[in-house]
């Protein structure tokens, strides 16, 4: 079973390692009889994605209704087409014989669950292709595994959109939530009023055909798409368009930095509300999914604390400050959405008394507010400890279970808790640099919310991953390749074997922090740089630590070596970067972090051998080694430091 290499990672699985499938050009699909387009087409992604992976040339091309063969290799069937909503029916049993395979679904959408699972499950040895006789029954934890993508700070063009959903499509998650509207813009036409997409989007906002084209293509996949329009705050772009519903007077241009912006809309006006009503049901028409986003999040009232009208709004209305008043504006939301079939959702921050209880809560600032929604009796989701922008590794993601509270609670309280979303703000990523800020790390967070609570070993999660990683490339996403084409333009041309080899043990800054000691971002800043290339989790320097951790507990002659070839490699970088450096400018920030690599290193080696003192200067090393260069930080430091003190 270790030597597989599937993720997420079944609930039911078992093994006959004696055992092989052998797929020659001669593997045929049969499909049930009626069978439906998204199957057929399922069918056919899956046939042309082994093709690639094989080179076998099949015999069999587009699959259709016409495709059913009861003496074909590999069976599918299901008892019914399910919709697209929370709660379809995802289970599917996989039976791999060593002459047939078996799908079965309840749902359709059990089956195209099962394809990514029998395509992860390929496998090879000297005398070809083959899948593993397994037995799998197979079923997800949580009914919502979401990602969601801000399309507001750096606009994304509809292919990258696909291409994450085919990402998505692969590790089974189902939720894609489009963030399309904040204070750095507005991006989808609105035809009802079309100010919001003429002066809030600089030009770039989808179409209502693009919405639909991404709708169908996610539903093809078994992929929900739920908007998000954040009111009332973060309202820039809103007010930029129609200023007339603000809190202020204005006048409002679009934002261009990031932060928590005071311009918000003002709930004491009927306008604002039939604005809204207007605004909501031409998005409703085009997203079909049961819940609509209003954000509510980070809004801190002080344009409604300055302004007359809304204070003695809140007196006539007795009340009593600005939560309830949010809560008074979202009850009015609900009654909206509900007439529109549409079920409210919003930030944790919504959570306040007399909200109706068919709102959702999204967690965000902690699990606090997943606790009290729970058990208040709303349903939930978490997104805290899932944010993909502040650059944390797999690891801590993987070990954030929405079900693992401080708190003990019932098996009702628990079931509120309907799973998670992984988030990707997008300050400071554009469409060259996101795919490496979701990929792969998203995949550890689509098994958390897929797989049994007992999967949960760092170690095998990043074996797998590795994988999952470079398969994940098939499907377009760059988030290797992409760097690449960064570092070339870094360095003008030359090799950048130097400059890889340094930004494979750098990380980005996180958290919140990349904007210290610099230029601060806007929106229209470079994404170009050494720290954009960097990655989150950097897998070089990560299993350096493993193997210095290794050594130490476990010394031997071979494990040594090992640690002095790779010392010996960053000893001597720096001698080849600076060499590039001097012909590039925009490489001098990383001039510094270059050095310390090298001068880390060679502490890392005089220790190996036994021949480094105590003194201050390599205390000072260690010390200059951790400070940041270029928004990146070195990653080996820690490792270094224990070789030292062994």
């Amino acid at each position: 079973m270790t030597e597989l290499t599937l993720m997420p990672w079944p609930a039911e699985i078992t093994v006959n390692k004696d055992q092989k499938f052998r797929i020659t050009p001669d593997f045929f699909i049969g499909l049930k009889a009626n069978s439906i387009p998204d199957v057929q087409k399922a069918a056919t992604r899956f046939l042309r994605r082994l093709d690639g992976r094989t080179g076998l040339f099949f015999k069999q091309g587009f699959l259709s209704e016409k495709d059913v063969n009861p003496e074909a290799d590999f069976q599918i069937s299901y008892l019914r087409k399910d919709r697209i909503f929370l709660g379809m029916e995802e289970m599917y049993q996989l039976t791999v014989g060593a002459d047939k395979i078996f799908l079965h679904g309840p749902s359709h959408i059990g089956v195209l669950r099962g394809l990514e699972t029998l395509l992860q499950l390929l496998n090879c040895d000297e005398e070809g292709y083959f899948f593993p006789v397994v037995r799998i029954k197979d079923v997800p934890r949580f009914r919502w595994r979401g990602l969601l993508i801000d399309v507001v700070r750096h606009w994304l063009p509809v292919e990258k959109i696909k291409q994450n959903i085919d990402g998505m499509a692969a590790v089974k998650m189902n939720v894609l939530h489009l963030h399309l509207c904040d204070d750095q813009g507005f991006r989808v036409e609105c035809k009802k009023l079309p100010l919001l997409h003429e002066k809030g989007s600089d030009g770039q906002y989808y179409s209502h055909e693009q919405i639909r084209e991404i709708i169908a293509y996610a539903q093809e996949r078994g992929i929900r798409v739920m908007p998000e329009i954040d009111v009332p705050g973060h309202a820039t772009a809103i007010l930029t368009a129609y200023p007339e519903l603000g809190s202020a007077p204005g006048p409002y241009e679009i934002e261009r930095k990031a932060g928590i912006m005071n311009p918000t809309l003002n709930p004491a006006s009927e306008s604002t509300y039939k604005f809204l009503e207007t605004l909501f049901t031409e998005i409703a028409s085009l997203f079909p999914d049961q819940f609509f986003h209003i954000g509510g999040d980070e809004n801190e009232g002080k344009h409604w604390d300055a302004n007359p009208d809304i204070q003695t709004f809140m007196r006539e209305h007795e009340i009593e400050d600005n939560s309830a008043l949010q809560t008074y504006f979202n009850q009015r939301l609900v009654e909206i959405l509900n007439k529109l079939g549409k079920n409210l959702i919003g930030w944790d921050e919504i959570l306040q008394p007399d909200l109706p209880r068919n709102t959702i809560i999204h967690s965000w600032r902690g699990k606090e507010s997943l606790v009290q929604a729970a058990k208040e009796e709303y349903s939930c989701i978490l997104s805290h400890g899932y944010y993909m922008d502040l650059g944390y590794p797999a690891s801590t993601h993987y070990l954030n279970d929405p079900h693992d509270v401080e708190e003990e609670l019932t098996e009702k309280e628990e079931s509120q808790i309907l799973g998670g979303e992984a988030t990707m703000w997008s300050e400071l990523v554009s469409p060259r640099t996101i795919d490496s800020r979701i990929w792969p790390r998203t995949a550890a967070i689509a098994e958390r919310l897929w797989s049994p609570t007992s999967i949960k070993k760092v170690d095998d999660m990043y074996r797998r991953l590795k994988v999952i990683d470079y398969q994940l490339e098939e499907l377009g996403l760059e988030h290797n390749t992409a760097r690449e084409v960064i570092m070339r333009n870094l360095c003008r041309g030359e090799d950048i074997t130097p400059l890889k080899t340094l930004i494979d043990v750098i990380e980005p800054m996180k958290g919140y922090s990349r904007n210290q000691d610099g230029e601060l971002y806007t929106m229209y800043s470079p994404l170009t740089l050494v720290a954009d290339a960097a990655r989150p989790d950097a897998k070089v320097a990560r299993e350096f630590r493993k193997r210095v951790k290794d050594y130490l507990e476990n010394p031997d002659f071979e494990k040594k070596e090992t640690l002095v070839k790779q010392l010996v490699i960053w000893l001597e970088n720096h001698n080849h970067l600076v060499k590039i450096i001097q012909k590039s400018p925009i490489l001098k920030e990383i001039k510094g972090l270059s050095e310390s690599l090298s001068k880390v290193a060679g502490i890392g080696l005089l220790s190996l051998r036994g021949e480094l003192g105590t003194d201050m200067n390599t205390k000072n090393v260690l010390k200059t080694a951790r400070e940041q260069g270029g928004r990146c930080e070195l990653q080996i430091v820690d490792a270094i430091e224990d070789l030292m003190n062994r």
